[in-house]
């Protein structure tokens, strides 16, 4: 069996409404999902995906021309093919050996694997309307993002309002805590929230000692990314309680390995529709300390380009059975959505974070020097409040737009 051909696709999949009004600020990117066709010289036809504005391994021309004419099974394991072609081969492989994915991973210890509901920062009552939303689809885990730019108190409070009480919530602060000081009175305010289970990276990964003294004062999990040349200084100091884990299936599984002998639980966090969800699922069958629920965003997508969605009950996703990721693709989603670009800009407009005595600084936008992001970062935002907000002026044609959005290229403007 060789690689005759490999079809490159990108797929424009509309978000739900909530999650794409606040996904348009930074990331509408996410919304491109780029699809590999696979075709053997026996007559298989297999897929992949790959979210280019969003990846843990981006397919490159390289890549493709040098996956052809080979035999998936020589080069399944190779990670640097990137997301979307390795799943693809992985497909490939088990459609021609008559089993599941999973199969070729290693031993299964389970059927159904805990899954998460994932939303980008937004208001508190958009979170709430989601987690409402989480609830009706069979699902007991939400990661949120906590920004000093929301108010987290008031999220917390409309989301565990929202949700019954074995509903378990992680908030994902990455970094923006800033120090363990700061961190530990926000974090003991949050602490009274029972649905919260775990505080996600609330301040750097490198500060040992900080992330020593957050554990030791507050009730939730901490979590951390993985990373191999961390993990030993992570386990030493026992700075966590568990990480977040991505890559390609090789770097799952030494990762796994890791976290078996650590005795540290994870979760898989693989961003895209049913089939980097079905991918995901697969992974997490056959590693053994995959516990905490896997983070792949489904959720957000209007369409997950399958014909055969995958099952979720009481938080769990049912492990596809079928011969390769266990997935139809459904071709009709395939023209439906097809555009000739893997590029998204955002909206166009500019933020205010406002403050609750009305104090008021614009900005470009999330990322860059001027950004909210790195302004938090370098301590210049007050940092979780309660009633502050993220307001937002998209652009309306108007000289004033203009004149201010001109001015917050330079620097941020406080009114």
């Amino acid at each position: 069996m060789r690689i005759k051909s490999i079809e490159r696709f990108w797929l424009d999949v509309p978000f739900h409404p909530i999650p794409d009004r606040n996904m348009s600020r930074q990331n509408w990117g996410w919304r491109i999902s780029e699809i590999l066709r696979l075709e053997t010289d026996n007559g298989i036809i297999a897929y992949g995906e790959t979210l280019p504005n969003y990846t843990w391994g981006k397919v490159s021309d390289e890549s493709i021309a040098r996956a052809k004419g080979q035999n998936p099974y020589d080069i399944m394991w190779d990670d640097s093919l990137g997301a979307g072609l390795q799943m693809a081969c992985f497909d490939a492989a088990g459609k021609a050996a008559g089993v599941p994915v999973h199969r070729l991973l290693g031993n299964k210890v389970r059927d159904w694997c805990p899954i998460s509901w994932w939303g980008i920062d937004m208001p508190p009552e958009d979170y709430a309307a989601e987690a409402k939303d989480a609830v009706r689809q069979g699902y007991t885990s939400f990661k949120q993002k906590a920004r000093p730019w929301f108010d987290v108190y008031e999220q917390a409070k409309q989301t565990c309002a929202a949700v019954p009480k074995n509903f378990k919530l992680d908030f994902d602060f990455n970094e923006h805590l800033v120090n363990s000081a700061h961190a530990i009175s926000v974090l003991q305010e949050l602490d009274k929230f029972s649905n919260i289970a775990i505080y996600e990276e609330p301040i750097r990964r490198d500060d040992i000692e900080g992330n020593k003294r957050i554990r030791a004062a507050t009730r939730c999990a901490i979590a951390l990314h993985y990373q191999s040349h961390m993990t030993v200084a992570n386990l030493l100091s026992d700075m966590c309680d568990g990480y977040v884990v991505n890559g390609g299936a090789s770097a799952i599984l030494r990762a796994n390995g890791f976290c078996y002998a650590a005795n540290k639980l994870f979760w898989l966090q693989l961003v895209g529709t049913a089939w980097t969800t079905a991918m995901a699922m697969h992974l997490g069958s056959v590693c053994s300390h995959a516990q905490w629920p896997a983070v792949t965003c489904m959720n957000m997508y209007s369409h997950v380009l399958a014909k055969n969605p995958l099952v979720i009950k009481g938080g769990f996703a049912q492990v596809p059975e079928g011969p390769g990721i266990g997935l139809e693709f459904d071709e009709a989603a395939l023209e439906k959505y097809r555009v000739d670009s893997p590029k998204r800009d955002n909206a166009k407009a500019i933020y205010a974070v406002v403050r609750e005595n009305k104090d008021k600084v614009w900005y470009a936008g999330e990322y860059g020097p001027q950004g909210y992001w790195t302004q938090n970062w370098l301590g210049n935002l007050a940092g979780h409040e309660h009633n502050v907000k993220l307001e937002t002026w998209a652009d309306d044609g108007s000289k004033e737009w203009e004149k201010l959005h001109e001015r917050v290229q330079i620097a941020p403007v406080r009114e």
